[in-house]
């Protein structure tokens, strides 16, 4: 029995007092209560606090309604006990039976077990990278390409229709100093005071050369534009091949410039205008934020008739809520603590209500050391550690998960050994290798001719390492629901650890063995074993993929 279905037996319960008129709620009875493991195995395998919750509205003593729920709990299929503690919590023991059923269930589903509906029907963007065409990606947009990815996926889990954003910065005078970089590194010059160093820009040069022969030798005033043109494709390709390479897919990549050249930036600005939330002084264009918690008004359009970045980003928030988007997630870096008032305050300003559209959340600094010292410098870009020596030196997936395991907003120092160690000291390891073993388990089943049973005796995962397990496996999809609403896909790879760490108690325990021992024959308590240990597998499985990690069947 699974979290869920033991909530939605006590929502019956709930209901059937009340139809009955034993139980009276002004706010009619909850569609959902909370259902959680309680810390101590004597405390049974779930606790509630729902008569806690409902008996102030009910006009009743908590123990009083305690009772009641517990007498028709027991009535019910799948419970053995029910003991009220305290005030009025119910600690809930369920049959081994009932437990054991979750192992089949989340073998039947497959990879879609884990998957809820609870964010249905929500159209959500994501926007998590964003960063100028004009050199390679680095580590700060590691962790951002990790995180907003993870962020999606766990959102789509939760049965959001989710769209992943790269918003492209290509608008502004840094294009033209990567065009004249690039020029410069072709006919060997020096690179100009504000452009662009490091190897790559000579690669590029000739990568350039090589797509349009003959493009240095254009007119000066045509080459610059030329260059420009073919340096930003050619980059832009670079940071997307890396980017799927780095498993971490975007389905828009929106230009900054396509905003302005498709008119939206004046027509947002009309959009305010008629709103009353513009004004002018001191020739410049003001966007009243304030009225809306900011801590001083925007500029929209400096006094020398330059617009700013501000009115670029209400364009563009403009732009995503006009495609149909219920909600847009941000996912900044860390010098960009100030943006999370003004966008807030903008989503006011243009008639939203920025707490149903809008998330601003802040990413903080990682720092990598390798050999006690921290890496800074590229060997290609100069200055920058980028995400292909990182991914080259760590591997994805070491580089993911350590990632992922942590909040956006802390701080993160990963050393390259501890994070690329064969070890269970090191987290993805740990869990990769619980994977791994699982199927190195069912392998070594099919050998002594055992396969997954058509039918098999629920009960007979009695042991108490198989209801901790059981119990571990049937909290997946409340840990990725819960990931998804707070945006916390860290949850995921905690619970992974937790979860591997249950199974390996498991594994070593003799009275649970999965496999017949020497000459034994394959016993229905083996076979219903080997339907636990497929359920593990696919638990570590698709926890591992919404992190974007592989979960190899041989380490």
């Amino acid at each position: 029995m699974t979290p869920e279905q033991l909530s939605t037996a006590i929502v019956d319960v709930l209901t059937t007092l009340s139809d009955e008129g034993a139980l009276t709620l002004p706010d009619g009875v909850p569609t959902n209560v909370t259902v959680e493991r309680p810390r101590s195995k004597e405390h049974g395998d779930y606790a509630t606090n729902v008569a806690l919750q409902l008996a102030k509205k009910a006009g009743l003593n908590p123990r009083a309604l305690a009772e009641m729920v517990r007498e028709r709990l027991l009535a019910g299929d799948g419970v053995t006990a029910v003991e009220i503690a305290g005030p009025g919590f119910l600690n809930i023991t369920v049959d081994a039976g009932a437990q054991g059923k979750v192992a089949a269930d989340i073998v039947a589903a497959g990879a879609a077990y884990g998957r809820t509906s609870t964010l249905a029907g929500q159209r959500i963007n994501v926007e998590f990278i964003s960063a100028n065409p004009t050199g390679p990606l680095h580590l700060g947009h590691t962790r951002w390409a990790v995180l907003g990815d993870a962020i999606a996926r766990v959102l789509a889990a939760a049965g959001a229709e989710v769209v992943r954003e790269f918003y492209i910065n290509d608008r502004g005078v840094q294009m033209n100093h990567f065009a004249d970089s690039i020029v410069a590194a072709a006919l060997g010059q020096p690179a100009p005071a504000d452009g662009y160093a490091g190897a790559y820009i000579a690669d590029l040069a000739k990568a350039v050369e090589a797509d349009q022969p003959g493009i240095f030798a254009l007119p000066e005033d045509e080459r610059r534009a030329a260059v420009r043109a073919v340096g930003y494709r050619l980059q832009l390709k670079e940071q997307q091949d890396q980017l799927e390479h780095f498993q971490t897919h975007f389905d828009v990549w929106f230009s900054e410039l396509s905003l302005h050249e498709s008119g939206s930036v004046p027509d947002t600005l009309a959009r305010l205008k008629d709103l009353g939330h513009v004004y002018e002084e001191d020739g410049a264009l003001w966007m009243r934020t304030t009225d809306f918690g900011d801590d001083k008004d925007r500029v929209l359009i400096k006094s020398d008739g330059e617009l700013t970045y501000f009115a670029s980003d209400t364009a563009y928030y403009l732009n995503k809520r006009a495609r149909g988007f219920g909600h847009c997630i941000y996912l900044l870096g860390a010098d960009h603590h100030g943006y999370v008032g003004r966008l807030k305050a903008m989503a006011a300003c243009v008639g939203d209500d920025p707490a149903e559209t809008l998330d601003v959340l802040i990413g903080q600094m990682v720092k990598i050391l390798q050999g006690g010292e921290e890496l800074v410098l590229s060997k290609r870009a100069g200055t920058i550690v980028t995400l292909q020596e990182l991914t080259e030196e760590i591997g994805v997936d070491a580089l993911r998960y350590s990632l992922a395991r942590y909040p956006a907003d802390s701080p993160l120092v990963l050393d390259v050994v501890e994070i690329t160690k064969a070890s269970n000291d090191n987290p993805v390891h740990y869990v990769q290798y619980a994977h791994a073993r699982t199927c190195r388990m069912i392998a070594n089943a099919t050998d002594l001719g055992m396969s997954l049973p058509a039918d098999y005796d629920p009960a007979l995962l009695d042991h108490e390492r198989d209801g901790e397990l059981l119990r571990a496996l049937a909290e997946f999809p409340r840990v990725v629901a819960s990931a998804a609403e707070l945006r916390e896909p860290h949850r995921i790879a905690r619970y992974l650890e937790a979860t591997a760490s249950t199974f390996n108690k498991w594994y070593d325990t003799k009275e649970c063995r999965m496999l017949p021992q020497g000459d034994e024959p394959v016993t229905p308590a083996n076979e219903a074993r080997l339907v636990l240990v497929h359920a593990a597998r696919t638990v570590l499985a698709n926890g591992l993929d919404l992190l974007g990690v592989s979960a190899p069947e041989r380490m």
